[in-house]
């Protein structure tokens, strides 16, 4: 796809994860159905744990907000009244996950306990975070010319985390300025990329923003961000609009910074 010069005025790139730093056949068929296949193991292990209250309550607060949506699973409040009882509430948050799961959600309590979920099997070894071979030496390039470099996903921090911590590459967090979620905004909205610029503590167009996904490359540039869209095996395809329209790459090391010569 050729070289795409970074612009002068970039001080920071922000990745997306899902089919940019990490291929998405990783989160469709291997984390994902980790959570569908555990997620009620997981809840009756951990269910008495104040962690595991939290998200089983931020649930429950999204399961009233979606009360009018087709298909939407309530999740009742447990009262006390025996093991029956809790296991009815137990199926409530299993069938609500599942049904959020099914229709691609990206609600914060869903990507909450996603991530705990995650953590269980990222600890013990059953999972390893997959990322495409020119992530690692591109990112250490990019940060050897002073560039800061950071996350943008709508998987939580921690899934992040976990992800890059846990690693087919090992443990390569120390790679990252700083990682984002929805928790700052949806990522197809474009005030979501005036906090992160914000945050970050620079202006939106010193801000780099690679992503697979159109609606996301157009947010962040009505925030006046910089954005390449991603190409990888397994991606979306793009309209012939969208492909003349935005600039490509396939690969990190198409990424030329002035500044690096």
């Amino acid at each position: 796809m050729g070289v795409l010069a970074v612009p002068a005025g970039v001080r920071a790139i922000l990745l997306d994860v899902e089919g940019t730093t990490t291929p998405i056949a990783f989160i469709k068929e291997t984390l994902f159905p980790y959570v569908r296949d555990n997620v009620g193991a997981y809840l009756r292990t951990h269910w008495e744990e104040e962690e595991c209250q939290r998200d089983v309550g931020l649930l429950r607060k999204q399961a009233q907000e979606d009360a009018g949506l087709e298909g939407a699973v309530p999740i009742p409040v447990e009262s006390g009244n025996g093991d029956e009882e809790l296991e009815r509430v137990i199926q409530a948050v299993v069938d609500n996950v599942l049904w959020q799961m099914a229709l691609d959600r990206k609600s914060t309590a869903l990507k909450q306990l996603q991530g705990h979920i995650w953590r269980a099997a990222y600890t013990t070894g059953q999972v390893k975070g997959e990322v495409f071979e020119d992530v690692v030496p591109a990112i250490r390039k990019w940060r050897e010319a002073g560039m800061k470099v950071y996350i943008y996903s709508s998987g939580s921090v921690e899934a992040q985390k976990l992800l890059f911590g846990y690693s087919t590459e090992g443990d390569i967090l120390e790679l990252f300025d700083g990682h984002f979620d929805t928790k700052i905004g949806p990522k197809v909205e474009s005030e979501s990329y005036r906090r992160i610029a914000a945050s970050i503590g620079c202006a939106t167009n010193n801000i780099l923003f690679l992503t697979d996904v159109p609606r996301e490359a157009n947010a962040a540039e009505e925030a006046d961000t910089h954005v390449a869209v991603v190409i990888r095996p397994g991606n979306a395809g793009l309209t012939d609009d969208e492909k003349s329209y935005y600039s490509l790459i396939s690969s990190f090391t198409e990424l030329f910074l002035p500044s690096s010569t």
